[in-house]
């Protein structure tokens, strides 16, 4: 189970940037009358986009809990990229935590797929009925000009397509834009099928 524990901040989000890339009008004595507006398609853009390319855009914490680990050795972690790992506790079934030592483990950092480590043998089991809890930090970095800029203009342009399309439920327009998905294809991570074909 993965929890976001921080949220991206109102002042991270790029409003000024979106506006012009909307052409919004200045001057008028009004000019953050929509900023709401704006902010709520730039995170639903920003998530969109963190869902199909399993990246946070916006640095924050995380939590995530396991009850069993998929590799012991070299867990791969569920959100990429990751600067950061802030602790790892293993968590009983009457709730009680122990944290772990932070020179047992290490964080190879990979840009697609990183992955939590031992420094010697294995990773922990969690005991039985209860979970190992991991809080990290993932993410480009804290600020809107940490991400690489093909991913800006991406966010830009599929917020933009949906403040266009804000009052149209037609299914033809709830897609990602093609160019969107041009943009973000680089930072997909390829999966492979049994067959060896790419997925």
């Amino acid at each position: 189970m993965l929890i976001e524990e921080t949220s991206v901040p109102d002042e991270a989000l790029p409003v000024e940037a979106f506006k012009s890339h909307l052409r919004l009008g200045s001057g008028f004595g009004q000019d953050d009358v929509q900023n709401e507006v704006l902010r709520s398609f730039l995170r639903a853009a920003m998530a969109s986009i963190e869902a199909r390319t399993n990246k946070a855009l916006i640095a924050r914490n995380f939590t995530w809990t396991v009850t069993k680990w998929a590799n012991p050795a070299a867990q791969a972690l569920p959100v990429a990229p990751v600067n950061a790992i802030i602790r790892m506790s293993v968590v009983a079934r009457d709730g009680s935590q122990t944290e772990l030592n932070p020179e047992a483990y290490w964080l190879d950092r990979d840009g697609h797929n990183p992955r939590l480590r031992p420094i010697a043998g294995c990773l922990p089991e969690p005991p039985s009925n209860g979970e190992v809890s991991v809080v990290f930090v993932a993410g480009f970095g804290p600020a809107w000009n940490d991400l690489p800029s093909d991913m800006q203009q991406a966010v830009l342009m599929l917020a933009a397509h949906y403040y266009e399309y804000r009052h149209d439920t037609a299914l033809s327009h709830g897609c990602m834009p093609f160019g969107v998905t041009s943009l973000i294809e680089r930072f997909r991570a390829m999966r492979l099928g049994r067959s060896g074909s790419v997925q």
